[in-house]
C-alpha cells in the first residue's frame, strides 16, 4: 500500500482543522477514546455536534485563540492508501511552518472560504507551493453551505484562482467544492452539489498518482553507511547502504562517485537481504561496486550517463526559520541528504516578497520567515541538482553549529 503525504493550507478560519477532522471522522480513523474525549471538550456539544477541529488543534494556545499556530501531523489510512497530513498555520508570521510541512509533501490542499474567494493568504500559500515545486495542488472551496451551494460563486473562484495558478506555473490543479463542517464532498459525493461532476476529496486523494512525483530518470544514491563486517566469512564484503532518492540502478551500470569523480560499475545490488538485478527509488538497498574505492557517508553514487552538478558555491532560495537573524558571514552546517559540510553565507542578493514574488532590495540581514536569495560557500564540494529539476537532491538545510537547531531551509538554484 503506497503513501500520500499532503499539507493543508489557507487563511485563518478557512476550516483547515475542521476539514482534517472530517476526513478522520468520516473515514472512521478515530479511536473511540479520542472521540469520547473530543465530545467532552466540544464547544457545540449542546447541539449534539462535535468540534472536529479539536482533532488537530491540540495546543492549549490554539484552542484558546481558535487558530492553528504549529504544524500538526495526523496519520490515517483507507483500504486503498495510507496518508500523512500536515495542517499548516494560516498566519503570515508562520510562513516557515508551511515551508516545513510542505517540503516533503506530494500534494497541497489550499482552502478557500467560498464567501471570501481568493485572498492574500491564498496567493502566499500558492507561491510557497510553487517555490517548493509541489506536483499536485487541490483547491478546496470550503463553506459552500454558507453560500447556498452556489455554482456561480464556485465558478468565479475557479476563474480567479486559475489566473494565480497560471502566473505561478502550478502544474496540476484540481478544484473541489465542499463543506468540511457539514461533510459535503469530503468522503462521499454530496446531493447538494449535484452540479459538480468531479470526485469527492477523499476519492481524489485515494486515486491521485504519486509515482509521477518520483524521478526515475536521474539515478541518485546518497551513501548513508559503509558496511565492512571484518569477519572471516565476510572478509571481502564491502557494501554501501542507503536509499535511492531518484532513478534506477542495474547490475553492470557504469557509475560515478561524487564529489571525488571516481568511476566504477555496479557488481551487485541487495534488496531486503536478497540480490536483485535492479532497484529504483524510493527503495533502500546495498550497492556493491567492482572496484575498492574510498567512499564515505554523504558521497553520492550516480549513473555516469546522468551526471550530477558539483560545486562549493551554491545559489539558494532560503527560508529563514530562526529567531536570531541571518547576517552575511555567519557560519553554519549545511546538510543535503546524508552529506554535512561546514559553510558560510557569503551574501544576500535580494528578499522575495511572498505575496507578489517581487524581488526587493537586498536587506542587511534576514529575519524569521524571510525568503531570500543567497550565496553559500561550502568547505568541500557538494553534489546537487537544481531544486526545480529534482527536489530529492536539490533541497538542503542550514544547522546552527552550536545548538544544532535547523535555522534555514534551502532550495538550490
Amino acid at each position: 500500500m503506497d503513501l500520500l503525504r499532503f499539507i493543508t493550507a489557507g487563511s485563518v478560519d478557512d476550516g483547515k482543522s475542521t476539514l482534517i477532522g472530517r476526513l478522520l471522522y468520516d473515514s472512521k480513523s478515530i479511536m473511540i477514546d479520542q472521540l469520547e474525549a473530543i465530545e467532552r471538550q466540544s464547544k457545540n456539544k449542546e447541539d449534539g455536534e462535535i468540534d472536529l477541529a479539536l482533532l488537530t488543534d491540540g495546543l492549549r494556545a490554539e484552542r484558546e485563540q481558535g487558530i492553528t499556530i504549529d504544524v500538526a501531523y495526523k496519520y490515517f489510512s483507507t483500504p486503498k492508501r495510507k496518508f500523512i497530513i500536515a495542517d499548516a498555520p494560516g498566519h503570515i508570521q508562520y510562513t516557515r511552518n508551511m515551508v516545513t510541512g510542505a517540503s516533503n509533501a506530494d500534494l497541497a490542499i489550499i482552502l478557500i472560504d467560498a464567501r471570501n474567494g481568493v485572498v492574500e493568504q491564498t496567493r502566499r500559500h500558492s507561491i510557497i507551493a510553487s517555490l517548493l515545486n509541489l506536483p499536485h495542488v487541490v483547491v478546496a472551496i470550503n463553506k459552500m453551505d454558507l453560500v447556498n451551494y452556489s455554482q456561480d460563486i464556485y465558478n468565479n473562484i475557479v476563474i480567479d484562482y486559475a489566473k494565480v495558478a497560471q502566473s505561478l506555473g502550478l502544474k496540476q490543479v484540481t478544484y473541489i467544492p465542499l463543506s468540511a463542517l457539514q461533510g459535503d464532498n469530503i468522503v462521499e459525493k454530496s446531493e447538494k452539489l449535484r452540479w459538480y461532476e468531479g470526485p469527492s476529496l477523499l476519492h481524489f486523494l485515494e486515486q491521485v498518482e504519486v509515482q509521477d512525483t518520483i524521478d526515475l530518470t536521474n539515478a541518485r544514491f546518497p551513501v548513508q553507511y559503509v558496511i565492512r563486517p571484518q569477519t572471516d566469512d565476510l572478509h571481502d564484503y564491502r557494501g554501501y547502504a542507503g536509499k535511492i532518492i531518484s532513478g534506477v540502478y542495474r547490475v553492470g551500470d557504469a557509475i560515478t562517485v561524487q564529489p571525488a569523480g571516481i568511476q566504477s560499475k555496479i557488481k551487485a545490488i541487495e534488496l531486503g537481504g536478497k540480490e536483485v538485478k535492479e532497484a529504483f527509488a524510493p527503495q533502500s538497498v546495498v550497492l556493491h561496486l567492482e572496484d575498492n574505492i574510498d567512499i564515505s557517508r554523504g558521497d553520492v553514487i550516480v549513473n555516469t550517463a546522468q551526471p550530477v552538478k558539483t560545486a562549493q558555491e551554491l545559489e539558494v532560495l532560503l527560508c529563514w526559520m530562526d529567531n536570531k537573524p541571518l547576517v552575511p558571514g555567519n557560519k553554519y552546517l549545511l546538510q543535503i541528504n546524508s552529506r554535512v559540510v561546514r559553510s558560510v553565507v557569503r551574501n544576500i542578493e535580494y528578499k522575495l516578497d511572498v505575496n507578489t514574488l517581487e524581488k526587493n532590495e537586498a536587506p542587511q540581514q534576514a529575519v524569521l520567515n524571510d525568503v531570500i536569495k543567497a550565496t553559500i560557500k561550502t568547505a568541500s564540494p557538494i553534489p546537487y541538482d537544481a531544486y526545480q529539476a529534482l527536489r530529492a537532491n536539490g533541497g538542503a538545510i542550514l544547522i546552527d553549529e552550536t545548538s544544532h537547531v535547523t535555522v534555514g531551509a534551502c532550495m538550490i538554484q
